[in-house]
């Protein structure tokens, strides 16, 4: 059985470490992503992803510069997202120490896209980024452009064409959820394990222990977390520790130092 991951998400502006509320509301700075990421290397985490928030909107990709030095500070694997819509960009990220590439607005745009990402550079490179919210109606809607542009789609219709377009992994991201640390959307992991056959990550939500326990339980391949980190006395060893106590698959608590 594939252990359960624990993966920092960081949100990056003008080369700091952000944190708002559902995308756009109180953004608080919360330091520097370089010695952040050491920090939560020492502690043993699995994965570490970056995403450059202003990076669509502004019609540009990610900046590979903080990448390149976060790579040579750390040594567990890097997803690295923002902006990205050609191979040629995926390409240099990938050069520039990104393991993985997360995809976001042009697998809405042209979800062909991910198969050519996928037949270039491999299914296990590309990550597909969904984030969602309830509109009007109560139903859940995909939004592109960093949460600001709806679509029609439905969240898990989208993410089962996502993977049969040869996405690596899902990215689910609860725009309404998102820095408010109130739980995961556990109805939304549990539709979607018993459907996909490629790994769940389940992004916003995470307040406590039990929220990241419970989010895992319900199907999650792997959790992101980010405020509760930066905004209260949680750590990565704190929640290994949780889980592994609970019964949760983990990886034994380990930096990639050690």
């Amino acid at each position: 059985m594939l252990k359960k991951r624990i993966i920092p998400k960081f949100l990056i502006r003008n080369g700091r470490l952000v944190k708002m509320r559902r995308f756009h509301d109180d953004q608080r700075e919360a330091g520097n992503p370089v010695s952040t990421a050491k920090v939560y290397d020492s502690y043993g985490v699995d994965e570490l992803i970056f995403v450059d928030i202003d990076a669509s909107a502004e019609g540009r990709v990610v900046k590979g510069d903080i990448i390149e030095r976060v790579a040579e500070e750390v040594f567990v694997p890097l997803t690295v997202g923002g902006g990205v819509t050609t191979l040629e960009q995926i390409e240099s990220l990938l050069k520039s120490g990104a393991d993985k590439v997360s995809i976001n607005s042009a697998a809405i745009d042209d979800p062909d896209f991910i198969t050519r990402a996928a037949s270039r550079f491999g299914d296990q490179c590309i990550v597909v980024s969904i984030d969602y919210r309830a509109d009007e109606f109560g139903r859940k809607r995909v939004f592109g452009r960093g949460g600001t542009a709806p679509t029609a789609h439905d969240p898990v219709e989208f993410a089962l064409r996502m993977q049969d377009l040869h996405a690596g992994e899902i990215l689910m991201t609860s725009i309404d959820r998102d820095g408010m640390m109130n739980g995961y959307d556990l109805d939304m992991i549990a539709a979607l394990s018993d459907r996909l056959d490629v790994p769940l990550i389940a992004s916003s939500g995470a307040g406590s222990l039990d929220d990241c326990a419970r989010a895992l339980d319900a199907g999650a391949s792997a959790i992101t977390i980010s405020s509760m980190f930066i905004f209260t006395d949680h750590s990565p060893i704190k929640v290994r520790t949780y889980l592994s106590t609970n019964g949760v698959n983990v990886r034994s608590q380990k930096g990639s130092r050690s």
